[in-house]
């Protein structure tokens, strides 16, 4: 009976220290801004649950709670980003048609990133919803590597499967050339819709 005591005794302390360590409520959701503003890239709610010593789950509410004040956080593959748009940027904007199955999607990924495109998000046409986007944020070869990845690791589908492969992307880059360069060579593997 002692031992059980001891045992149930150390088992509350350590609640009562967890629970010391959450981070609670409008504090949590300003340092989870903070963290992904000054973050070089995506974090992931695991890594965010672990910093606020609180679930997943009440990550993905606080990110909810977030974009409906407008924050401008976009939720990738790879985890959350903050990304605020340079009103001062000078970078060119497309979006293309394209169609491919699903063994081309490094093709047309690595094609993109490799002249120095970012895909900010992929669209498509659902015949009940509407438009549909998800958000990339696909910039290097990294982005594409951890991409097909998570791909492979989920087996998730594409939300080209629901078009047959076809959708849209919103592409960036520095220079209207690269953009250029990148839909001649996506044209040539038979990717880009015209």
């Amino acid at each position: 009976m002692y031992q059980w005591y001891n045992w149930k005794k150390a088992e509350i302390e350590v609640l009562e220290v967890e629970e010391q360590n959450k981070v609670f409520g409008a504090e949590r959701r300003n340092m989870i801004v903070n963290m992904l503003r000054e973050s070089g890239g995506p974090l992931s709610g695991k890594v965010l649950a672990q910093k606020m010593n609180v679930s997943r789950q009440a990550i993905v509410q606080d990110i909810s709670l977030l974009k409906a004040k407008g924050e401008p956080i976009i939720a990738t593959s790879r985890g959350y980003v903050y990304y605020e748009e340079n009103s001062e940027s000078t970078n060119f904007t497309r979006v293309i048609a394209v169609s491919h199955k699903l063994e081309k999607t490094g093709t047309e990924l690595y094609t993109l990133v490799d002249h120095g495109v970012i895909v900010r998000n992929v669209m498509v046409e659902h015949p009940i919803y509407g438009d549909m986007t998800g958000s990339l944020m696909i910039k290097n070869r990294l982005d594409v590597d951890a991409f097909l990845t998570e791909l492979n690791k989920t087996g998730a589908s594409l939300l080209s499967k629901l078009t047959g492969g076809v959708h849209l992307h919103t592409i960036e880059a520095d220079t209207e050339g690269q953009l250029d360069k990148a839909c001649d060579v996506l044209k040539n593997e038979g990717i880009l819709l015209e």
